[in-house]
C-alpha cells in the first residue's frame, strides 16, 4: 500500500506544488492527508465486507446497479491511456539522472520494462509485494536520514525564495497536483481477495499506508521549501547538499523502482477488473483464463500491450506531464466520489460521518481541478448511455427468446 502511494512521485510531486504554491504547498499536503484518511477508512471497511476483484465498481453496482456500477469499471480501465504514461514518464526522470536517454532510445527502454512488469505478475502478488514491501523501508529510511541531517544543520540553511504561500487558491491547486499521490487507495480494493483476512487486514493496511505516505510526503516538501533553485529534480540537489553526493544514484535507483511498483499495483489491479468484467459478460470471455497463480493471462498482457500502444503514442504526440496527471486525478475523483456515495448506501450508520467527509473531499478536489475534470466528465458521458443500451439491448432479447419458447 505505501509503496504503491509513494510510488512515481514521492521524489517529484513535492517539488512540483512547491513551484505551485510556494511555501503553501506543505499546508496542501497536511490538509490533504488528513482529508484522504476517511475515504482511506471507507474503502477498507467496503473492501473487507465486499472482497471482490471489480473494487469500486462492485461496491458502486451493490448500491446503485449495474450500470452505474460497469460505468465506474469502464472509466477506471479507459483511465490507462493517461495514468500508465504519466507513471512512466515521471519514472523516467530518474533514468534521466542517471543516465541521459531521449527519442526512441528512452520509448524502448520503458517497453523494456513493461516486459519486466510481465515477468514479476506472472507470478502472483505476493511475490511483488514482498519486492516493494523492502522497497518501502528503503524510501522511507532514505527520507527520514535526509531530514535527520536537515535538521542537525539547519542553522546553515534558509528558506528558499518561493511566492508568498497564503493565496488558498494557490493552495488548493498544490493539492490538486498532489491528489496523485494518493491514487492507489481504490486499487487495493481489487486486490482484496489477495488478503489471508480481507475483513480485518484490509482497514489495517490502508491506513497505515495513508498515514505514512502522508508524513513522508509532508517530510519531503519541508525539505525542499530549504533546498537551492536547480534545473534538475530538486530532491537530488537536496541529497547532494546535505549527505555529500550520490543523490543521483540513489533518488535515481529509489525512483525507478517506486515508479515501476505504482505501475505494477495498477497492472494487477486493471488486470483483475478485465477478468472480472470478462466472468460477468461485459467483456469477451477470451480474459477468463487464470494461470496456477490465480493471475488473469490474457487480460494481464492485454493491458501491458495497451499500456507499450499508449506510451509510443505519448511521445509521438509529445504530451505534457502535468496534464496527463491532471486529467487523471479527474477520473479517480469521480470514482472515489461515487464510491463514498455507495458506502452511505451500503455500510452501517456508524460510518456515515466518515462517508460524508469523504464525499465533501471530493467535491473540493473536483473544484480544484476546474477544466481538468473534463475528460472524466467525458467519459462518464460516453460510457453510461452505451452501457445502458447494452442492458436494454440484452433485456430485449432475453423477452424475445421467452416469448418464442
Amino acid at each position: 500500500m505505501a509503496t504503491t502511494l509513494l510510488g512515481t512521485g514521492v521524489f517529484i510531486l513535492p517539488q512540483m506544488t512547491i513551484d505551485t504554491a510556494g511555501t503553501g504547498a506543505i499546508l496542501a499536503w497536511i490538509l490533504l492527508t488528513l482529508a484522504i484518511i476517511p475515504v482511506s477508512l471507507v474503502f477498507g471497511r467496503l473492501a473487507g465486507i465486499f472482497p471482490h476483484a471489480a473494487g469500486p465498481a462492485y461496491f458502486i453496482e451493490k448500491a446503485f446497479g449495474r450500470t452505474a456500477g460497469r460505468t465506474i469499471g469502464l472509466i477506471f480501465l479507459l483511465v490507462i491511456p493517461l495514468g500508465a504514461p504519466a507513471a512512466v514518464l515521471m519514472t523516467f526522470q530518474f533514468v534521466n539522472e542517471l543516465v541521459a536517454l531521449s527519442g526512441w532510445q528512452q520509448v524502448f527502454t520503458e517497453l523494456g520494462l513493461l516486459l519486466l512488469l510481465l515477468v514479476l505478475n506472472l507470478r502472483g502478488i505476493q511475490v511483488s509485494a514482498k519486492l516493494q514491501f523492502a522497497l518501502t523501508l528503503a524510501i522511507v529510511t532514505v527520507v527520514v536520514v535526509m531530514f535527520g541531517a536537515g535538521g542537525s544543520h539547519l542553522g546553515e540553511f534558509e528558506l528558499a525564495a518561493h511566492q508568498a504561500g497564503g493565496d488558498m487558491s494557490l493552495v488548493m491547486a498544490a493539492a490538486g497536483i498532489a491528489f496523485w499521490s494518493f491514487l492507489g487507495i481504490e486499487a487495493m480494493t481489487h486486490l482484496a481477495n489477495d488478503f489471508k483476512d480481507p475483513k480485518q487486514d484490509m482497514m489495517a493496511a490502508m491506513i497505515i499506508g495513508t498515514v505514512l505516505v502522508g508524513l513522508v510526503y509532508v517530510a519531503c516538501t519541508a525539505l525542499l521549501l530549504f533546498a537551492p533553485p536547480t534545473d534538475g529534480l530538486a530532491m537530488v540537489a537536496a541529497f547532494d547538499q546535505l549527505l555529500g553526493g550520490y543523490g543521483a544514484q540513489v533518488i535515481g535507483i529509489l525512483g525507478i523502482a517506486g515508479g515501476l511498483s505504482t505501475v505494477n499495483v495498477y497492472t494487477a489491479s486493471v488486470s483483475r477488473l478485465i477478468w472480472s468484467f470478462s466472468c460477468e459478460g461485459v467483456l469477451p470471455r477470451y480474459f477468463m483464463q487464470l494461470n496456477s497463480h490465480r493471475v488473469p493471462v490474457r487480460a494481464l498482457i492485454a493491458v501491458l500491450l495497451t499500456m507499450a500502444l499508449v506510451i509510443v503514442l505519448t511521445y509521438l504526440s509529445g504530451q505534457e506531464l502535468e496534464h496527463l496527471i491532471a486529467w487523471t486525478n479527474g477520473v479517480f475523483v469521480i470514482i472515489y466520489l461515487v464510491s463514498m456515495m455507495a458506502a452511505v448506501k451500503l455500510l452501517s450508520k456508524r460510518y456515515l460521518p466518515l462517508a460524508l467527509m469523504g464525499i465533501l473531499f471530493c467535491l473540493l478536489m473536483m473544484q480544484a481541478l476546474g477544466n481538468n475534470m473534463w475528460y472524466a466528465t467525458g467519459l462518464v458521458l460516453l460510457v453510461a448511455p452505451l452501457l445502458w443500451w447494452q442492458k436494454s439491448h440484452q433485456a430485449r432479447k432475453l423477452a424475445l427468446s421467452l416469448n418464442k419458447s
